[in-house]
């Protein structure tokens, strides 16, 4: 090969390797992408919606540990977060934060009530008006430490903290950011909710 040709091809893949190990840690410690493939968080997030996930807020996982070093802040009720789902940890979750640490949680006939004061909750959505004792009433519970109670605003159709308890803080990824994309197949790309902040 031609000593030319031998050293242009060194370099592209000494700049792909580059790019590679830049990808590899931007996606471990600063941001990833997520896609919504449920409705259970209707209607702030729609199914075919792609996020950014800031995975650098919370702290920064080391690999192949649970352990969580440098964050710049806690997880807050509210924050819509992306986690490892407790029952299959293949798989991650995007719910929003009703309780942290300490937290006396109760739900009473579909409205939800932390440390005693109803919650505010204009994001909420409602398919059904019948209540369901073990989906729309609970509590109270108090959030364990390291523990986090988490729901999906469309709330009668979350599959959630209401069914399989709480979810641990190392197992949060990040908060939901950015939507950088979003569509309903090709041929419906919902250009007016590209660019819009996850509240």
């Amino acid at each position: 090969m031609n000593p030319r040709w031998q050293k242009l091809l060194l370099e592209y893949l000494e700049a792909l390797a580059v790019a590679l190990v830049l990808a590899l840690v931007i996606r471990t410690f600063v941001v990833q992408a997520f896609k919504i493939p449920s409705g259970s968080m209707l209607d702030t997030l729609l199914i075919g919606d792609h996020l950014l996930v800031n995975k650098f807020l919370y702290g920064t996982h080391i690999p192949l540990t649970d352990k969580v070093v440098l964050p710049l802040t806690d997880p807050k009720a509210g924050d819509v977060i992306v986690f490892e789902y407790p029952e299959d940890t293949t798989k991650d979750f995007i719910k929003r934060i009703i309780g942290v640490p300490g937290d006396v949680l109760e739900m009473r006939d579909k409205e939800v009530y932390r440390n005693g004061q109803k919650l505010d909750e204009p994001y909420v959505k409602h398919t059904s008006p019948a209540i369901q004792p073990r989906r729309d009433n609970f509590g109270p519970i108090t959030v364990p430490p390291g523990k986090y109670f988490v729901m999906g605003d469309n709330r009668d159709e979350s599959y959630d903290s209401r069914f399989w308890g709480f979810v641990d803080r190392e197992k949060i990824r990040g908060k939901a950011w950015v939507i950088y994309w979003s569509w309903d197949g090709p041929a419906d790309i919902r250009f007016s909710r590209i660019g819009h902040l996850v509240r």
